[in-house]
């Protein structure tokens, strides 16, 4: 007798196997199977991620994950992924308000450097020091001023992380411009994502050649060898997900990883060092 619900299915591998004979018949199966085999994918990859952690808190690493991008790229949900099943006692999501009246008068760097991770922890970073070098010129929210000292000091003070024994990933999530527009759209017509659009976003595509230059000119002058820019390919969410995880797993040899069955190998359609073009193109 034919299977017709879910629910009939005694195992996930008898599932497997019926969705991948059926899915050139139904759309509906194939989408199943994809669904299926991204949380196969991503559970794996999690249960690596808490090998990890526990590795950064026995060794007293510090480890900080920059997440950027331009807005609806996807980083929020990236990053819910990756603290998913991850101890909140050695691992911290930062992401700041605007800056108030007393932040406003110190140096730029203040505010980030009180979260810093610690020995033994991993801080993943929903924006950062880098909202100077893109959001706030494109907005008028600093002076030219502000933005020239900011992009001649910020290679300095990451170098000066670096040497101090902190990890610092960049992670930038790029997406087309007829993307956005679409899950824009998708924010607003859905009452529980509409707080989501600001007022940054609206300006989104309109701005989009300004973000753009600004962009470009982050990338070349703050991409290095110690603290190097990587480039997500976001236009399909699991994808920038999966392979955003496998990428920082990939850094490091933490105890387990040898003993993994999963593949650590990034995919280069997905994850790219940034590297300058002769015509530049935009992220």
């Amino acid at each position: 007798m034919k299977k017709q619900n879910i629910s009939e299915f005694s195992t996930t591998e008898e599932l497997h196997n019926f969705l991948l004979e059926n899915q050139d018949n139904n759309i509906f199966y194939k989408n199943v199977l994809e669904k299926f085999e991204y949380e196969t994918e991503l559970l794996k990859l999690q249960s690596q991620l808490v090998n990890l952690q526990n590795w950064i808190s026995t060794q007293g690493k510090k480890v900080a994950v920059i997440f950027e991008g331009r807005d609806a790229s996807g980083k929020g949900g990236t990053i819910r992924r990756f603290r998913q099943h991850l101890n909140p006692r050695t691992m911290r999501v930062v992401a700041l308000n605007k800056p108030t009246d007393v932040e406003i008068n110190q140096w730029y760097f203040n505010r980030y450097i009180k979260e810093l991770p610690n020995a033994g922890e991993i801080v993943f970073f929903d924006r950062s020091w880098y909202n100077r070098a893109v959001v706030e010129p494109v907005m008028g929210f600093c002076t030219d001023q502000q933005y020239e000292q900011f992009m001649v000091q910020v290679a300095e003070f990451e170098h000066m992380l670096y040497e101090s024994g902190t990890y610092i990933i960049k992670l930038w999530f790029s997406v087309s411009k007829e993307e956005q527009q679409r899950r824009f759209e998708s924010r607003l017509n859905n009452p529980l994502k509409r707080w989501k659009y600001s007022p940054v976003d609206a300006k989104g595509q309109e701005l989009w050649d300004e973000f753009s230059y600004y962009i470009n000119q982050m990338f070349t002058r703050t991409h290095n060898s110690f603290s190097p820019w990587i480039v997500v390919n976001a236009n399909n969410k699991n994808s920038a997900r999966l392979e955003s995880i496998r990428y920082l797993l990939s850094l490091f040899n933490y105890d387990g990883k040898m003993d993994s069955d999963i593949d650590l190998m990034v995919d280069p359609n997905i994850i790219q060092r940034y590297y300058r073009m002769v015509k530049e193109i935009n992220y």
